[in-house]
């Protein structure tokens, strides 16, 4: 049995990087071989015997040589492999492309084999912005276009996490298009190319370009960059006759992003995420001219969910102003707020009461006692 260090981590040891995910494949072995070699490993999952030992995973390869398991890998750039003395074995083309930054399949029957395959290729575009895109990729992913919703729900959507934490998550969205794979697991993005973001005055780009851009301004941060995958998403659903006009998309993407997170079996953090970055990011770009007791709604609704600093840096990055530090002193102002002891304990009364303390705090400390009153009732807005 030959043991080898294969994939992403020797990409990355070959490119200067510290590698992450430690992934090893055992060739010409019995998993009895295997656990005598490697004590303490657990497996997991039913089909290929995959097994785990701390960060490392360990899998038997199905074939008889390294060779021949490079050349049933992804990307020509993941096709290395180091063995245990340390050389270094490689597709003929691997090395070639991660010097010419090229994303280029090894084959593209490869990818029938596991059509998930284009959904990491979109993702591989995020986390290596640099690289460009082959053709034979593209053509490779609009091949199994069709097959990628027999996938799991899960791994696409880990997928799509990892997209986002990546340097330049809106190149998911920009190659996942070009491949033809937007569908089924994005499909609320398949027509978005050719609707227009908004007014000229305002908007220069696709409501899919928009989202990328605004998704790239976001990057460093999972959730960020998520809840800017879905803050537009009800511009999707917006009649043509409106067009390039979007009234009142908050509202119909909160339903696209509860939807899409549902889909992906994404936690429930990305899911309220999602659907509050759809409901206030337009009340948040005007933030200074909301009623207070819009603000106290906004404040505690993301703070509830753990979203305040990234939701308004997506703020700023869809084009809004900076109002991070106004709002996260008016968030501790209006949590310090305790509701007197005359009042507690009287159901929605005492709801009531409370936020109109909450309002009079935030009108007292913009220097205007009237402005909090009467501002808790009625319309939001």
């Amino acid at each position: 049995m030959r043991i080898y260090l294969v994939g992403g981590a020797v990409r990355d040891k070959v490119l200067g990087l510290s590698p992450v995910d430690l992934d090893y494949v055992a060739v010409g072995g019995t998993e009895a071989e295997l656990r005598r070699r490697v004590p303490g490993l657990t497996r997991v999952g039913q089909g290929i015997p995959v097994f785990v030992r701390g960060g490392s995973q360990y899998t038997i390869s199905e074939y008889p040589t390294i060779e021949e398991d490079l050349a049933s890998r992804d990307l020509t750039v993941n096709a290395l492999a180091e063995d245990e003395d340390g050389r270094l074995l490689a597709h003929p083309l691997a090395l070639t492309d991660l010097r010419d930054g090229i994303l280029r399949p090894v084959a593209q029957a490869n990818f029938l084999a596991d059509p998930l395959r284009a959904v990491r290729a979109a993702r591989f575009a995020a986390a290596f912005p640099g690289f460009s895109v082959h053709a034979d990729l593209l053509a490779a992913m609009r091949t199994v276009a069709p097959d990628l919703g027999r996938v799991a729900a899960e791994r696409v959507g880990q997928e799509v996490l990892k997209a986002c934490a990546a340097p330049a998550p809106g190149n998911f969205l920009r190659v996942l298009r070009d491949g033809g794979c937007l569908a089924p697991w994005l499909a609320e993005f398949q027509a978005a190319d050719a609707i227009p973001a908004g007014p000229p005055a305002f908007h220069d780009a696709s409501v899919l370009e928009h989202t990328a851009r605004v998704m790239d301004r976001c990057a460093g941060e999972t959730v960020g960059a998520w809840m800017a995958l879905c803050h537009d998403l009800g511009k999707t659903l917006t009649p043509p006759d409106m067009l390039p006009h979007h009234f009142g998309h908050e509202d119909t993407g909160q339903e696209l992003s509860d939807t899409l997170a549902l889909r992906l079996r994404l936690p429930n953090r990305y899911r309220a995420a999602g659907r509050l970055a759809a409901r206030w990011h337009m009340a948040a770009g005007r933030y200074g001219e909301l009623r207070a007791s819009t603000r106290v709604r906004m404040l505690l609704e993301l703070d509830k969910a753990g979203i305040v600093e990234p939701f308004f840096r997506l703020v700023v990055a869809d084009g809004g102003g900076d109002v991070r530090a106004r709002a996260e002193a008016e968030l501790h102002l209006i949590k310090a707020v305790r509701l007197p002891e005359k009042h507690r304990d009287q159901g929605p009364k005492s709801a009531e009461v409370l936020l109109q303390l909450r309002c009079e705090v935030l009108a007292r400390s913009a220097g205007n006692e009237d402005d909090g009153q009467g501002l808790c009732s009625g319309e939001e807005v």
